[in-house]
């Protein structure tokens, strides 16, 4: 069995156990974003929120006024205490550029948005995607019961095995390699405890609601990543853990176009550089695709070993292909665009929730 402790606080799934979730209001934050109904309307996620009965569920949704409208009306049959935070609300860009805040959105703006809220509300605060087809009821719980236990810090984390194949490209190809390249020049604690983690890039994770509000945010793309470096600042190593939350299911996205998996490394990269630099490690941007290209051959020798005994299907030519398309993205981080912690705004989170209400009253029709 596997009860390997990595640098952090590893926390297996070795019995199915759905432990008690700690004292206290908790709030779980469920970002959404679509185009249509049927894009904002995961069913199977908000049944199994139901069984759990946190005391509320924040959701921050992106999509148009129709949309925003038939979300508010579908989550009512669900026997939830739903808030929903319109995101990208006409009224909600005034205020934030009236405290200085405007800018990009994207998810990493639109979790930043809900924890502000929840954080303010509740206990403890966990965070999860809508987008798991195998979203489990037990996943709330494992995410905050290590809140109780001295952690105020934890990641969820979980194997990608869809249609007899390997998933979690951007992951597995991109910020693994890239943190062993730059472990090789680089020997640093916070590169350790960024290495610790099974899957940086997952979109579960849990705070203490006094850390929710103390840590900075990506403004898109780059949250999850964003996120390790400013708890490793916030709460420590010691204060961290990372869950097993089983076999996930997820959408998927191509590697190239707009939105594909090569504009996520370049913005996933930029805010990896971003951590390094705060903490003072400068990164050799000429010479670090090489070392990155060399570290991602290996592991997908590696990964083409694990495959093969477990029956599945690799394409190494295809995994290659992705790790060049990925090794172009690599270079220094842009203007710093993040957003900063809830403490060190002169923004009310009520006021993102009384603007949200405002526009969603008075739309048309």
């Amino acid at each position: 069995m596997d009860y390997l402790q990595e640098r952090i606080t590893t926390l297996h799934d070795l019995t199915d156990e759905v432990p008690e979730m700690p004292a206290g209001d908790s709030a779980v934050v469920v970002p959404i974003a679509g185009e249509c109904e049927a894009a904002v309307t995961p069913t199977n996620v908000f049944e199994a929120l139901s069984t759990v009965g946190p005391s509320e569920v924040v959701v921050p949704l992106r999509g148009p006024p129709e949309v925003a409208a038939a979300f508010e009306g579908w989550v009512e049959r669900f026997d939830l205490d739903v808030t929903t935070l319109w995101c990208n609300a006409p009224t909600v860009a005034p205020l934030l550029d009236a405290h200085g805040l405007d800018g990009a959105m994207g998810k990493g703006r639109d979790v930043w948005l809900g924890l502000g809220l929840a954080a303010s509300r509740a206990d403890y605060v966990a965070v999860h995607d809508a987008d798991a087809s195998t979203y489990s009821a037990a996943h709330v719980p494992r995410l905050l019961a290590p809140l109780g236990m001295g952690h105020a810090f934890v990641k969820g984390y979980y194997a990608r095995v869809e249609d007899g194949q390997l998933y979690g490209r951007l992951a597995r190809l991109f910020v693994a390699p890239l943190l062993r390249a730059l472990s090789t020049t680089h020997h640093d604690p916070l590169l350790a405890y960024l290495s610790a983690f099974r899957y940086p890039l997952a979109g579960e994770f849990a705070f203490t609601a006094e850390a929710a509000r103390s840590i900075r945010a990506q403004r898109a793309w780059g949250l999850e990543i964003g996120m390790l470096g400013e708890a490793y600042d916030v709460v420590g190593e010691a204060a961290t853990a990372q869950v097993d939350l089983g076999m996930h299911r997820h959408d998927h996205r191509p590697v190239g176009g707009r939105g594909g998996l090569s504009t996520m490394a370049e913005e996933v990269g930029e805010a990896l550089f971003r951590v390094l630099e705060d903490h003072g490690l400068s990164p050799d941007y000429d010479s670090l695709p090489g070392a990155y290209r060399d570290a991602a051959a290996e592991l997908v020798r590696q990964y083409g070993a694990d495959a093969a005994v477990n029956g599945l299907a690799y394409d190494a030519e295809a995994e290659r292909s992705q790790v060049a398309a990925y090794a172009e993205r690599i270079r220094p981080p842009g203007s710093d665009d993040r957003l900063p912690a809830w403490t060190e705004t002169t923004l009310p989170p009520t006021a993102v929730l009384d603007a949200s209400r405002e526009a969603l009253g008075s739309r048309p029709g």
